[in-house]
């Protein structure tokens, strides 16, 4: 049932003490009032303020983004065969497939892939939801992202499908994004039914983002064929072209930091990305898209999102 009914069984009560307040009051002022004060009391303890609304479903387009990408990267195949209602008759996403990856990944990408599609179920529970913006998914999408991190063309074009580091790498760009602006998003929200779920989602993606760096960590001196630098190397740059396109400071971390930002101040290790305090960054919607756009600017949609992305959030600044 959406957020903003009242239930049935409240309305049949509201009925049933406004007949008894008009038959037994001579003051119908005091009874209307009376009327009044029970439909709000009944009607606000369910409902959902309309910027929480908004704020909830913003993160649709990441979730569309993780659901298709990893869906298709373990299992050949997306939303429009698995979980077609969750699509809401959204265009099919462009250049996806399925990634060579080893049993080990495959069997982790996939549990991602059905996590995403929870999301994106408890998500619609909440809220009406928007369909699923067009995605480009594709090999040249993704190289033009580690072109731009890098300051130059890398040939052959990253081919994000290729083997298990790059596709940990692939995925090391997109579910961070998404941690860091639910983030952002938590102190906002009015409604404890709203912080309750974007708890949970950000619970969830924290623990994939963990799991995405863990094993590239494992991996950190290991050079990305047929490309001189390695997976460390390809992490630091990632981050830093998010920062870049952000604009809003240091809410980035690669898997090597300097020693003077590292945990304690002395350790150059950096297995999860956090502050000072080793607590989360955060991002706002605006920072979000200019990085999956990939363009730094909110109203210049490309990147994962060329027609933009959906939502009032996003499409106010269209």
């Amino acid at each position: 049932m959406h957020a903003h009914k009242v239930r049935l069984h409240d309305l049949q009560t509201v009925n049933h003490i406004s007949s008894m307040a008009l038959s037994t009051s001579a003051d119908s002022t005091t009874a209307l009032i009376t009327i009044l004060l029970l439909l709000l009391l009944l009607h606000g303890g369910s409902s959902t303020a309309q910027s929480d609304v908004d704020l909830l479903e913003f993160p649709l387009n990441l979730e569309y983004l993780e659901a298709e990408f990893f869906s298709w990267g373990a299992l050949g195949r997306g939303l429009d065969s698995i979980e077609p209602n969750l699509t809401m008759g959204g265009p099919s996403p462009v250049g996806v497939r399925k990634a060579n990856l080893s049993p080990l990944v495959q069997d982790i990408i996939a549990q991602f892939a059905y996590q995403e599609f929870g999301h994106l179920r408890a998500i619609k529970r909440t809220v009406p939801g928007f369909p699923r913006p067009l995605l480009n998914l594709s090999i040249p999408t993704f190289a033009t992202i580690m072109n731009n991190a890098f300051g130059r063309t890398l040939f052959p074009p990253f081919n994000p499908y290729a083997n298990d580091i790059n596709y940990l790498l692939a995925s090391y760009v997109i579910p961070y994004v998404g941690l860091t602006g639910y983030v952002g998003t938590a102190p906002r929200l009015q409604n404890a039914t709203s912080k309750a779920l974007v708890a949970g989602l950000l619970g969830v993606e924290a623990g994939q983002d963990a799991v995405i760096r863990t094993l590239l960590y494992e991996r950190a001196q290991q050079r990305v064929l047929p490309y001189h630098f390695t997976v460390a190397e390809f992490t630091v740059r990632i981050s830093s072209l998010r920062d870049r396109l952000g604009n809003e400071g240091l809410k980035d971390e690669g898997l090597i930091v300097p020693p003077s930002q590292g945990v304690g101040g002395g350790i150059t290790g950096n297995i999860l990305a956090g502050n000072q305090n080793s607590l989360a960054f955060n991002r706002t919607p605006e920072e979000v898209l200019r990085i999956v756009y990939g363009t730094g600017e909110v109203n210049v949609p490309g990147g994962f999102y060329p027609r933009g992305a959906n939502g009032r959030i996003a499409q106010s600044f269209l």
